[in-house]
């Protein structure tokens, strides 16, 4: 399986389209501030939107053509499922899994 997806910042200003074949473990990792520079940097972590695809290189195809889109047009995508633009993660996580998403990201990162 592959995904794909767009976060935002909690003033909408910035957008993020990723990919993953784990949509719950990455939206997890955004939420705890680790796993890409960009969404850490500009503090994204609003699940704005999410698509499924059955192969992760479907899921990439996707990817790089919304990368490509203007903005009004990911907005538009977005407005399509998710009119009021709400964090549709919003209780996927508790403290304590955002606290071990966090530990396990430096965990994998001091691997060889």
């Amino acid at each position: 399986m592959g995904y794909v997806y767009i976060i935002a910042n909690k003033h909408l200003t910035a957008l993020y389209i990723g990919v993953t074949n784990d949509i719950e473990r990455r939206v997890c990792e955004h939420k705890a501030g680790v796993g890409s520079s960009f969404t850490s940097k500009f503090k994204c972590n609003v699940l704005l939107f999410h698509e499924q695809y059955f192969s992760i290189g479907e899921a990439i195809e996707r990817e790089k053509q919304m990368k490509k889109w203007k903005r009004d047009w990911k907005i538009e995508l977005i407005k399509q499922g998710n009119p009021e633009m709400i964090d549709l993660a919003a209780d996927w996580f508790t403290d304590d899994q955002l606290k071990s998403a966090v530990d396990e990201y430096k965990r994998r990162k001091l691997e060889p």
